[in-house]
């Protein structure tokens, strides 16, 4: 047994307890409010969640009793949580990006009695379905703003009202809460975490302190973190990616979680953290190269010629690093110069200096990028796994990163491809199955494994190479087989496409639909002259299409394979959107859905007769409404395909 076996043997709360006993002046939490951070050592953090546990006992909350989250990541978030967890309840994360009609369904299904808002606009949404919950006892909020016309309704409460009657039961009875965590078990279910739904309606896995202190154990032993380390705290609470560190690597590790001012000024709040390690989705780490990419645009001719002289030094050095072979001296001394003239003041101005590691999972990265960031000097790794095994289940290596694969297996896991190439695994961090989903529960554990639904082989060198879903991997009319993820993923190292789905199932031809990066496009369209009003002008600009073809020629070119060439492409009006329905909440593209709701779209790329097609472009806003514009799409076919 190693130094930190003993922590398995504790549940969430219980080991928050032993972290208080151990360093209780150690700054645990910090939270920005009002351009200040305000700190939260271990011993205020148990405080909180003490006040937390015993004032929802006092209303009436039971074990096993459900407890909703929706809002930003906020310290309160966590007090909840854990408090929760304290007097044996279960929470559930649920997106702040939510409609009302979606919150209602989730509630109803996961049976929930307490829901925890952070502010006005989410208790809105409670109010606007409050006859169709009628399960919910009681409304929490964190921000009294906006609700003194709801303060003389019982259905609300202010946490400060939670916290003051939890005051008063620890008056009464300064021993029961102690009594209470004793009472809970590792294996006992602390939160139903939603899946990312893109096969349909969410299931709520049902993750044990078990699997969540698991894991953050286990990715500890492959990259050590100290009690110094920072982490900044900007994924959704509700998602897998923020639980596991949240849950589980900050209770494993005793690092510092920090809470920026608001969603808006997380990146800059992120900045002045400048936190040893981070993880993020695909789309964290695109928007910050395209920021990049942006700076070195705006730059003097100078610099532009430095920078695109350095990458390439940086790109060679980076292959060596990344497979922790010997660097030439050459090399070495100009990699040296490299970072010192630019890669490090650069990264600095993103905050990404103090990074040891960053990681990013929840969807594919493109090998392209994971050069990039290496060659800048930020060390990207891929992690794969998936809500049902808390999130990480396979990682690089530092030394041993191949941007073509997701890694080896975390210490303790177990890997091994089905007959029909499915990827399936077993560990102590295995959800124990599907909130009141039997059927779902047998089909995801099948003989023992976690089946992943996705397909993949193990290389030679022992890594997990991941191909894509397997109900998503295409084979053409001939039969050959691709993977649409990969030509996507190809196609988005662009630094002018924010987004792509790929087609061709059945078909003769790859086709594509392309969203431009709006940002960056419209910096390059303004670089030229060339005038534009909205997303939809843009998108429909001559210009901006020569531009596209030119990447996709570029993409094409590359291809060793005439099947994974795209041969018909169009340039989508709208940006794809989570509240449209077209990306889940962790960004990734329901494919399906894409092609049903854009089908006269998809059956323009497949007839060649067709070069502009005449559409109506629907746009749902936040207030429900909806409007309909006439526009015209333009197809274009690629030569020589």
């Amino acid at each position: 047994m190693d130094d930190m076996d003993h922590l398995l043997q504790y549940t969430i709360p219980q080991l928050l307890r032993w972290r208080v006993n151990s360093t209780p002046e150690k700054v645990a939490l910090r939270k920005k409010n009002l351009g200040r951070w305000q700190p939260y050592t271990w011993e205020q953090y148990y405080a909180f969640v003490r006040r937390t546990a015993l004032g929802l006992e006092k209303i009436g909350l039971k074990r096993q009793d459900k407890v909703a989250l929706i809002g930003d990541n906020i310290p309160e978030m966590l007090f909840v949580a854990i408090g929760t967890h304290s007097m044996g309840g279960i929470t559930a994360g649920i997106y702040q990006t939510s409609l009302p009609e979606e919150i209602a369904d989730i509630l109803n299904y996961l049976e929930v009695s307490v829901v925890f808002c952070d502010d006005q606009e989410q208790v809105d949404k409670l109010v606007k379905v409050r006859s169709r919950i009628p399960g919910v006892r009681q409304v929490i909020y964190e921000d009294p703003r906006g609700m003194r016309s709801y303060q003389q309704d019982p259905w609300f409460m202010d946490i400060q009202k939670l916290y003051a009657l939890g005051d008063a039961a620890l008056d009464e009875n300064p021993n029961h809460f102690e009594a209470l965590i004793d009472k809970g078990k590792p294996d006992d279910v602390c939160h139903l975490c939603l899946t990312s739904g893109t096969t349909g309606i969410p299931k709520g896995a049902m993750i044990s302190h078990r699997n969540y202190i698991n894991m953050g154990v286990q990715i500890t032993r492959v990259d050590p973190l100290t009690t110094t380390d920072e982490y900044l705290s900007f994924l959704p609470i509700a998602w897998i990616g923020e639980q596991m560190n949240a849950f589980g690597v900050a209770m494993a590790t005793g690092i510092t979680i920090n809470f920026p001012e608001s969603v808006e000024t997380a990146m800059e709040d992120f900045k002045e953290i400048g936190p040893h390690f981070m993880f993020g989705a695909p789309r964290i780490y695109e928007n910050i190269r395209s920021q990049i990419w942006l700076k070195i645009d705006e730059s003097y001719w100078l610099n532009k010629k430095l920078y695109n002289v350095l990458i390439k030094v940086g790109s060679s050095a980076a292959q060596y690093r990344m497979t922790g072979k010997p660097m030439p001296l050459g090399l070495r001394v100009l990699s040296w110069l490299g970072d010192r003239l630019m890669f490090q003041p650069l990264i600095n101005q993103m905050g990404l200096l103090r990074l040891r590691r960053a990681y990013t999972g929840g969807a594919a990265l493109g090998p392209e990028l994971f050069t990039f960031y290496q060659a800048i000097g930020v060390n990207l790794k891929q992690i794969y796994g998936q809500t049902e095994i808390v999130g990480i289940a396979y990682m690089h290596r530092d030394g041993d990163v191949r941007p073509d694969t997701v890694g080896k297996p975390l210490p303790g896991t177990e890997c091994k491809i089905s007959e029909k190439g499915e990827i399936l695994s077993r560990s102590a961090s295995v959800t124990s199955g599907y909130y009141k989903l039997p059927d779902k529960t047998r089909e995801l554990l099948e003989d023992g494994w976690l089946h992943s639904g996705d397909a993949g082989y193990i290389d030679e060198n022992g890594h997990l190479v991941v191909i894509d879903r397997v109900s998503d991997v295409m084979h053409n009319r001939a039969g050959a087989m691709f993977s649409p993820m990969f030509l996507e993923n190809r196609l988005k190292f662009s630094p002018y496409i924010k987004e792509a789905v790929i087609y061709g199932d059945q078909r003769d031809y790859v086709a594509a639909l392309v969203n431009i990066d709006p940002v960056v496009v419209g910096k390059w369209a303004e670089d030229r002259g060339v005038s534009y009003s909205t997303f939809m002008d843009l998108s429909a600009k001559p210009e901006v299409a020569e531009l596209i073809l030119k990447e996709v020629q570029l993409i094409n070119s590359n291809s060793e394979k005439e099947h994974f060439k795209i041969k018909r492409f169009a340039i989508l009006y709208k940006l794809l959107d989570m509240d449209d329905g077209e990306l889940t909440k962790t960004g990734k593209i329901r494919r399906m859905f894409v092609k049903e709701k854009y089908q006269d779209l998809y059956d323009a790329l497949y007839d060649e007769s067709i070069s502009e097609k005449s559409v109506e472009a629907v746009f749902q806003y936040q207030d429900g409404q909806a409007s309909a514009i006439r526009t015209s799409i333009k197809f274009y076919t690629m030569e020589g395909i």
